[in-house]
């Protein structure tokens, strides 16, 4: 998270481009052994570096909502965007792709979050949405559970708006988690068939 609120800052601060990936500590040390997700996403960081155009395809999740949009790509950790609201890092999201993803969190706290995006106005405006991965952390007590998943929870938030919205995108604490460019012009594409998302 630290990283990320780095990235964030020196985005809004300075407006040089900053790249959400992986971290260093989760390259393998034999290459020899690592799986070929593992190693076509850390090549990802490489081709970013290199200044390649990224362009990334996803198979629709059925929730996602259609469309065509571009903006400046930017986003990260839901938490910290959460965290830094009303600090010098906070991000703008008016006319934007905004990507969130998070790891470890219960779905209440991932529903406080976006009602947070929400009532701060970071969703009314944006060109576009990617929910990237997100581990939810479950209840020790299936009980009290919360009543409603992901999905729900986004699209709860975003009912009003009319931009269009790729879920289960290869980003975040996972394995498929590819190298995006923050602060960088990129073109969303949501249908039936794909999703893509090209660098422009």
């Amino acid at each position: 998270q630290h990283i990320c609120h780095k990235g964030f800052a020196l985005c809004k601060i300075t407006g040089i481009a900053s790249i959400h990936s992986k971290m260093c500590n989760s390259f393998p040390e034999d290459w020899s052994k690592a799986e070929p997700i593992q190693v076509e996403t850390i090549l990802s960081i490489r081709d970013a570096l290199k200044g390649v155009k990224m362009k990334y395809t996803v198979i629709p999740n059925e929730k996602n909502r259609t469309g065509k949009s571009e903006g400046i790509l930017i986003g990260g950790n839901l938490k910290t965007i959460e965290s830094l609201a009303g600090s010098k890092s906070d991000i703008e999201t008016a006319g934007k792709i905004l990507f969130v993803e998070d790891t470890g969190e219960y779905l209440y706290s991932i529903d406080r979050m976006f009602w947070n995006l929400k009532r701060s106005g970071k969703l009314d405006h944006l060109a576009g949405l990617i929910i990237g991965g997100f581990k939810i952390k479950q209840s020790e007590d299936p009980n009290e559970e919360f009543g409603k998943n992901l999905s729900e929870i986004v699209l709860e938030k975003i009912k009003d708006c009319n931009y269009p919205v790729c879920f289960d995108f290869p980003v975040g604490h996972q394995k498929n988690n590819y190298a995006l460019k923050c602060g960088v012009k990129h073109r969303l594409t949501v249908n039936s068939q794909q999703c893509s998302l090209i660098e422009l």
